[in-house]
């Protein structure tokens, strides 16, 4: 594939991924520490938005597999999709300097709509640019990694504006807003006007009973899900918790960026070793090998890390993000070729539906983290309850509580994923049997 098309593939994940993170990483604190809102609700907001999605994900990949338009079937999504996501992007990191809880869950329903609407035809777009097993590997470690770039972006961001002068969340959230308005319109035009989308090689539609009998048969995809549901849930924890372990366990809310950057400049460097390993001992072994590493990085967390000790848990930031560069890229290229499978059984192409359903499974898996944010509340964490010396004034249960939501849970959840991801079923071989398959009877 042309170097050129997959740059232009690639491009908008930039700012897709400036517009992702905050609403994971810093919205829970910004909108309870900085603006108020009560720690509970916040998090029953973000569960309620992910539960919203649970009813739109399937439907809008269904419809964008049945698209038919001179644009293509991805194209129209994506287009109607980026000019709400930025409106709903400048409402959610711009707010009134008072928002209510009813301003902050409109906003984040209308970021969740357009978020898919833009994200699961991009991705399936991208599954079916290839169809080669180690080709698919590449086209989604190019597209992460410069969504990792992005994220890079965006985690510096409050760092750099704090290093200027500019220490309110307020201004690092606006500046973010104007970057994905900055960045998304000009990438997305390049990529919707440069990119091909590939013709289906379905032979007939299938009903959407049958569909789902189908997807739900399929012991490849039942295996992959489940572990995709596993692992998103493990890294949504640390994720929705990050902010928060760093301003209440370390004791510095200043070094939260520096952290992250380490974090996802870590990934990003990562990413070209494991689509490496990949080749050599397929994707499934390597993504459980990645699995394993943040497992152990994790396991050291309540040990070694205390109020100031920044060094070691900057180790374990690098660490575990190494990890994370195999888990953007990897499930991505499976999930292309439990396609291939479904497709090879039942005759229809529904790269859409797929992704939807895995899509799906992410969110809610972040809606399930998400829940770790009422639990503290349970335990009488306050988010607020910082003293002037940066040292947190919750009590030592909350504080081991928040410990252990952060870094020990996922671990045992990760382990179940390995589990299930040890003996996988579809390696080059069977894929490119299947594939041959498909193309035979097209």
């Amino acid at each position: 594939m042309k170097r050129s098309i997959l740059a232009a593939y690639g491009a908008p994940a930039i700012a897709l991924a400036i517009l992702l993170l905050p609403p994971y990483v810093f919205i829970p604190a910004f909108y309870t520490q900085t603006l108020g809102l009560p720690l509970a609700w916040v998090g029953y907001i973000i569960v309620l938005s992910r539960v919203f999605d649970a009813v739109i994900d399937p439907l809008i990949g269904r419809y964008s597999d049945l698209t038919t338009s001179s644009l293509g079937r991805r194209k129209p999504w994506i287009l109607a999709g980026t000019p709400v996501a930025i409106i709903a992007a400048v409402a959610l990191f711009a707010p009134p300097d008072t928002p209510s809880l009813a301003y902050f869950a409109v906003a984040m329903f209308v970021l969740s709509l357009s978020w898919t609407m833009i994200v699961l035809p991009y991705n399936a777009w991208g599954a079916e640019l290839s169809g080669d097993y180690h080709e698919r590997t590449t086209i989604a470690g190019i597209r992460e990694g410069i969504g990792l770039f992005g994220t890079l972006i965006a985690v510096s961001t409050p760092t750099v504006l704090t290093a200027l002068g500019y220490a309110d969340p307020r201004t690092h959230m606006m500046v973010l807003a104007g970057l994905i308005v900055v960045l998304l319109v000009p990438t997305m035009a390049w990529c919707l006007s440069v990119v091909p989308e590939v013709r289906p090689v379905s032979r007939q539609h299938v009903p959407w009973q049958k569909a789902l009998a189908a997807i739900s048969a399929s012991a490849p995809f039942r295996r992959l899900i489940l572990a995709y549901i596993l692992n998103a849930f493990a890294n949504g924890l640390p994720a929705t918790l990050f902010v928060l372990f760093v301003s209440h366990v370390i004791g510095d809310a200043n070094i939260y960026g520096p952290l992250l950057l380490a974090y996802f400049l870590s990934g990003l460097l990562a990413i070209p070793f494991w689509t490496a390993l990949s080749r050599r001992i397929g994707k499934h072994r390597t993504w459980v090998f990645a699995m394993m590493l943040a497992s152990a990085a994790f396991a050291f967390t309540p040990f070694v890390v205390a109020h100031g000790d920044v060094i070691p848990f900057l180790i374990i930031s690098i660490v575990s993000g190494i990890g994370l560069g195999a888990d953007l890229v990897l499930p991505a290229a499976i999930q292309a070729d439990v396609v291939d499978a479904d497709t090879a059984a039942t005759g229809e192409q529904r790269t859409g539906l797929f992704f939807a359903l895995w899509a799906l499974a992410t969110k809610l898996s972040l809606a399930l983290s998400a829940l770790a944010l009422p639990v503290l509340a349970l335990w009488g964490f306050d988010a607020t309850a910082l003293a002037p010396s940066g040292a947190s004034l919750n009590s030592p249960a909350s504080l081991f509580m928040l410990t252990m939501l952060y870094s020990a849970l996922p671990i045992v959840v990760k382990l179940a994923a390995i589990t299930l991801m040890w003996d996988f079923p579809l390696d080059a071989r069977k894929q490119r049997d299947l594939r041959n398959g498909i193309l035979d009877l097209a």
